[in-house]
């Protein structure tokens, strides 16, 4: 199995300009035979609580059905990241499309004290199975919460998928690998580059074995993606000038 995280630098509330970028993104994880690619935390607005109210949408907004077909066509899951109408307000949404089945979403629980102002906590635990992998969601603040990874082991999940908006890397980086490594997880993490809301995000979105092992890392500065495939250790990096 090949999983995939993308590097984006998001466009600061221009949906139209952000779908663009993630279908370049999904056509070279398809290139190289991805079988998972998962965006950044709320990827498709870039993440902008000012902004949400009007930008918030749903799972099944038309716009997100080249996403699908994508999914369908090319036997690829893809997570991007939304905010998400909900009855009593607004949610931090990780949106995956899986090939010939209906829309999962999964909503951030653990919310930074600074989000509580702008989104309301998601209520449910999602874990989604390609083949015989068992993938556990996750979204930023959530890596630094022990009861989340803890209760995504329990679940029987071999993938910790974690989308980040994350300015103060190397902590999360450190994090994340003693999750990998207590947990037995292969953990990956697709963060944001540049500058999105009040963050400037440093990129070096990452994949790690379940060992503990740090298996590759993009850069500070580029757009891009990096895969890994699980049954060989084999690495693939395709970086964008800017």
């Amino acid at each position: 199995m090949k999983i995939c995280v993308a590097q984006t630098r998001p466009a600061k509330g221009d949906v139209e300009a952000n779908l663009y970028s993630h279908e370049k993104f999904i056509e070279m994880a398809v290139s190289v035979g991805t079988n998972l690619i998962v965006f950044p935390e709320l990827s498709i607005t870039g993440y902008e609580p000012g902004l949400v109210k009007e930008l918030a949408t749903t799972q099944d907004d038309i716009r997100f059905e080249m996403f699908q077909r994508s999914a369908d066509a090319d036997r690829i899951t893809i997570g991007i990241g939304v905010p998400i109408l909900a009855d009593n307000g607004i949610q931090i949404g990780q949106v995956y499309f899986q090939p010939g089945k209906p829309r999962e979403i999964y909503s951030k629980i653990f919310l930074h004290s600074s989000e509580e102002e702008y989104f309301i906590r998601g209520d449910r635990y999602t874990n989604l199975h390609i083949d015989d992998a068992n993938i556990a969601p996750a979204i930023c603040y959530e890596l630094s919460v022990v009861e989340h990874a803890k209760r995504a082991a329990k679940s029987g999940a071999d993938i910790y998928a974690v989308s980040v908006v994350e300015n103060n890397i190397e902590k999360a980086i450190k994090r994340l690998t003693n999750v990998a490594t207590d947990y037995s997880m292969t953990v990956m993490m697709a963060n944001a580059v540049g500058k999105t809301g009040v963050y400037e995000c440093p990129g070096k979105s990452s994949i790690w074995s379940n060992k503990g092992r740090l298996v590759a890392q993009l850069d500070d500065s580029h757009e891009g993606i990096l895969v890994f495939d699980a049954n060989t250790g084999g690495i693939t990096k395709k970086e964008i000038e800017s």
